[in-house]
């Protein structure tokens, strides 16, 4: 009982970790332009793809391949933001919506094409033998999972709040035009925070895969999760879709063992929905809407 307990406590923790990354990136491109990134999913499915092609293919040591996997899906998530951003400047949100959803079948088709249909994965950092605990067994590549997260979402806080960069982008967050007034430059704070959720979501593609697989078409999937984790936490909080990824990861773990993995969707989802009702700007309370005027455009 206590093994089943503790194992499904390890699940949580590289589900969470995962959800919280790609959460996290959702966040960052919605503070910044009030859109939904439905492509955000498939940096992780790239950055686990090229990462196969490199470093499980290809033979390149880890310390080349990780850094060219990141320039990679860096500069495609700075073409995103190019693409998505300034279409939509004089338009609807609604349509540069449709184009996330649009870059996420391209994105995912043209993965299909340049490798294939199958589930790929690429050997263990740290090997695969499991380390013990209280009769469970955990992954060592889980504590890469683990730490990656940690790492980059400390960073992300200390960037968010110490830098000048960082401090632009949650002026944009709060109100654009007023950020614009003070000079602020919104047309590269917004592709940056594309390019970082690109970045996070590339991280991981290339932490995950060697324990849970990967495909061209599971991108998103992971970006309707990391929304829904964003979304419970409190759309625009980074603390929010973080704590939002962890209820998640703790509700389909545990749902998975004790109940069945055919309804841990439906738990997840059914809880959602009933905050969302009850608390419509999540757990943490999201953004507020301040500054100088209600945009229905980007601008």
């Amino acid at each position: 009982m206590l093994a089943d307990f503790v194992q499904t406590v390890f699940a949580a923790l590289s589900i969470g970790s995962m959800y919280a990354l790609v959460a996290v990136g959702v966040t960052l491109v919605y503070s910044a332009t009030r859109i939904i990134n439905f492509a955000q999913g498939e940096f992780v499915m790239l950055g686990g793809m090229i990462m196969v092609s490199l470093y499980g293919e290809g033979g390149w040591p880890l310390w080349a391949a990780v850094p060219v996997t990141l320039l990679l899906t860096a500069a495609l998530a700075a073409l995103l933001g190019l693409v998505a951003y300034r279409p939509g400047r004089q338009g609807a949100l609604i349509s540069v919506l449709i184009i996330t959803i649009g870059a996420s079948m391209a994105i995912s088709g043209s993965a299909f094409h340049v490798w294939d249909g199958d589930v790929h994965r690429f050997p263990a950092f740290s090997g695969d033998a499991p380390i013990k605990f209280l009769g469970a067994a955990l992954a060592p590549q889980t504590l890469w999972i683990f730490g990656a997260a940690v790492l980059c979402i400390g960073a992300l806080f200390l960037f968010l709040h110490h830098s000048l960069w960082g401090k632009a982008m949650r002026a944009c967050a709060i109100d654009r035009t007023a950020a614009a007034l003070m000079g602020i430059p919104v047309g590269p704070t917004v592709l940056a925070s594309f390019v970082l959720a690109g970045l996070l979501g590339s991280i991981a593609g290339i932490v995950i895969t060697p324990l849970t697989m990967v495909d061209y078409s599971g991108g998103m999937l992971l970006a309707i999760k990391g929304f829904s984790a964003a979304m419970l936490g409190g759309m625009g909080n980074v603390a929010g879709a973080v704590l939002g990824s962890v209820v998640f990861a703790v509700l389909e773990a545990f749902a998975a063992t004790y109940l069945s993995s055919t309804v841990k969707e439906l738990i997840t989802f059914v809880v959602i929905i009933l905050v969302l009702m009850f608390l419509p700007n999540g757990l943490l309370g999201g953004r507020q809407q301040r500054g100088l005027a209600q945009e229905d455009t980007l601008e």
